[in-house]
């Protein structure tokens, strides 16, 4: 095993430093412009400043920690080292025998750290406060969770399909339901109810409800006015908005995506694209590491503007490429693990362009 250097230290230090400050600066700036954004909704709703501070800024903190960490691994580095490299330190450490590779040593384990964090922190940490963020925007700011579903079908359990017209989740009702049950790819029953309510869990009731079941040639119909029934769903399975993934820690959300594929739902898009991005977002510290320690490492004129300037370049072009894919994806045009990926494949192919150019 390596041991880690003092020079080693020297560069982690600068590296971890200089990307916490970074960090810090633009959440600061941040949510500057966010609270100035949505003051007036704050204002006009008499939104609480205990919630405000406790439940909003507090979870909307980590959230912009890990959306801008991949970004900020990259200025960061393109910072400090063209600094190194001004100050001809990454000259010095050349003419002492230290290779450009064992100079990226530090720089990886430093890249480590921060993806670790990052998955970590995007996986198990910020969902939650996901939760309480976004719950406060929708009593507070604006309103993304709708009250009614139309034409919701599923299959709710195998060889189950439920079809209902119309539901209202506030009044726990819906209208015009048909819950068909196949085996063998054969009709064998169908209920049909005007009217259906949830009670609590999995219990349900119809009412104005026809049972036919299919035997043979052979038909038995059931009619009543109201009956009380089990069907494995709940109302919030209902209403699937792209909110709710980033609320889910990586274990819900991959057994939400199993469950809704089972159930034969198709708007599971920005489930699955969430769930791949937050495998693939450690992976870009790595890669935006290895651009930002070859663009810099070279001693230029002008000290750091140029690589600056190159660095913020490609950081938006990241930022840019990242959005596209992830609009393919939830479009269809995607497959979702393909768009999540494809901007750090991308990236790598100009990061070892970029490594082979860089001076050794």
């Amino acid at each position: 095993m390596r041991i880690i250097k003092k020079l080693d230290w020297y560069i982690m230090r600068k590296f971890l430093g200089t990307f916490l400050l970074c960090i810090a600066l633009i959440m600061a700036v941040t949510i500057v412009f966010d609270l100035t954004e949505k003051l007036d909704k704050l204002t006009e709703h008499n939104a609480p400043l205990s919630k405000i501070i406790f439940e909003y800024y507090l979870n909307l903190l980590p959230f912009y920690f890990n959306m801008f960490s991949p970004l900020f691994v990259f200025i960061s580095v393109i910072l400090f080292t063209s600094k190194l490299a001004g100050n001809s330190e990454i000259i010095a450490m050349q003419a002492s025998g230290i290779s450009f590779k064992r100079l990226l040593y530090p720089y990886f384990l430093s890249a480590t750290v921060i993806a670790i964090f990052i998955f970590f922190f995007g996986s198990y940490i910020i969902p939650p406060a996901n939760k309480t963020r976004l719950a406060f925007e929708n009593q507070y700011v604006k309103k993304y969770k709708d009250d009614i579903a139309d034409n919701i079908q599923m299959e709710v359990e195998k060889n189950v399909i439920l079809y209902i017209q119309y539901f209202n989740i506030e009044r726990k009702k819906g209208k015009n339901m048909f819950l068909e049950k196949y085996e063998d790819k054969k009709l064998v029953s169908r209920m049909t109810a005007k009217n259906i309510y949830w009670d609590t869990l999995t219990h349900w009731s119809v009412e104005g409800y026809t049972i036919r079941n299919f035997k043979g040639i052979h038909e038995e119909m059931i009619s009543g006015e109201r009956l009380d029934t089990t069907i494995d769903i709940e109302p919030s399975d209902m209403f699937v908005s792209q909110e709710e993934a980033p609320q889910m820690n990586n274990t819900e959300l991959k057994s939400y995506i199993n469950r809704q594929k089972e159930r034969g739902l198709g708007n599971i898009k920005a489930f699955e694209g969430e769930y791949y991005t937050r495998f693939s977002n450690p992976f870009a510290a790595f890669i935006l590491t290895l651009i930002g320690v070859s663009l810099s490492a070279k001693k230029v004129r002008g000290g750091t503007g140029a690589n600056l300037g190159i660095g913020i370049a490609l950081s938006a072009a990241y930022v840019l490429f990242s959005r596209f894919s992830t609009s393919f994806s939830i479009n269809g045009s995607m497959p979702s693990v393909l768009a999540a990926w494809m901007p750090n494949i991308i990236f790598t192919v100009i990061a070892f362009f970029l490594y082979r150019k860089a001076p050794k």
